[in-house]
């Protein structure tokens, strides 16, 4: 138990300096070749703090752990748009652009829904256990492509960062971005494998696993990203990091991990996803109250709290 405790706090380390070396690096190549933060944010850093769900979700997918896979991803969803986005929102009021508003929330929204379609086959076809297949992974993975060419097209007509960015050489920044992916993945690694060990000595089953502690452990790159970025004041990176990461989660990792194994969804993973698409719809509303286009401390707080509600029924009902 002592170990794991050591092993948790290295990984929490690595994963706050990881998380700076690779804003530091993301905001400079933005600079350098004139791309704009959001654009990096929905791509790079998205990729990047993505990593830890990857790798857990590969080796659940290889071990045939659908709970552990599901309940990373789902949760992880869940994870960021009430809690990174509410702690990022509260440390500094995250602006929004229009595209954002309009484009990548609604697909981020998409996201959800598409897995609701694609899990339910007992609603769809009558067959029974739901199984996201093979053939539902290949098409995750094409809605991932669809994004791709939106994030491609965003290159040519988005406005570049205006922001006071230090330019690093290309050596260094390209260095900063794979040191900091690097220490993301290991250090959520150790997080995840510590806080698991921990949660099965205490005898938690593989499913409040996956949408707590996994979850939670997976999308602390997230978090720390989107904090880092909110205290520079890069609404960008921190809004772009969370709504290209859940895109990312769903139609790439979870469209990997079903191709290496299919994997068993139990209905009641339904509430989670909802929850999931209740957090975009009530993202999307804040939009359009209080200051336009501004996700503003008391919204923020209010994601928080909602998600904290949500912990509860968790514990309580599983």
């Amino acid at each position: 138990m002592i170990l794991n405790i050591v092993l948790l706090v290295v990984g929490f380390g690595l994963l706050i300096k990881g998380a700076d070396w690779l804003v530091g690096g993301a905001a400079s190549l933005a600079k350098r070749f004139n791309i704009s933060e959001l654009v990096i944010g929905l791509t790079i850093v998205a990729f990047g703090t993505s990593s830890p769900e990857l790798v857990v979700n590969v080796l659940a997918a290889f071990r045939g752990a659908s709970d552990i896979a599901l309940g990373n991803i789902v949760g992880s969803n869940n994870f960021n748009i009430y809690v990174i986005l509410g702690i990022a929102g509260m440390i500094y009021p995250l602006t929004v652009k229009r595209n954002t508003v309009w484009r990548e929330i609604p697909y981020s929204m998409l996201t959800g829904l598409v897995l609701l379609l694609v899990a339910n086959d007992v609603f769809i076809n009558e067959r029974e256990p739901n199984t996201i297949d093979r053939t539902d992974g290949v098409l995750l993975l094409l809605f991932f492509l669809a994004f791709l060419y939106y994030a491609y097209l965003s290159m040519q007509t988005e406005e570049p960062t205006t922001h006071q960015i230090e330019t690093m050489s290309v050596g260094r920044t390209v260095a900063l971005i794979l040191v900091g992916l690097t220490a993301l993945v290991v250090g959520g690694k150790l997080v995840v494998d510590s806080a698991v060990d921990i949660a099965r000595l205490l005898d938690v089953s593989e499913k409040v696993i996956g949408l707590t502690i996994v979850a939670a452990g997976t999308s602390l790159p997230e978090l720390v990203t989107s904090a880092v970025a909110a205290m520079q004041k890069r609404s960008d990176i921190a809004v772009g990091n969370v709504v290209g990461s859940n895109i990312f989660n769903v139609f790439f990792v979870l469209g990997i991990s079903s191709i290496i194994h299919p994997l068993e969804y139990k209905v009641l993973f339904n509430i989670d996803c909802l929850v999931f698409i209740i957090g975009n719809i009530l993202l999307f509303g804040t939009m359009f109250t209080g200051k336009r286009h501004i996700l503003d401390r008391w919204q923020a707080a209010i994601l928080f709290i909602v998600f904290a509600g949500y912990t509860v029924y968790l514990l309580t009902s599983r």
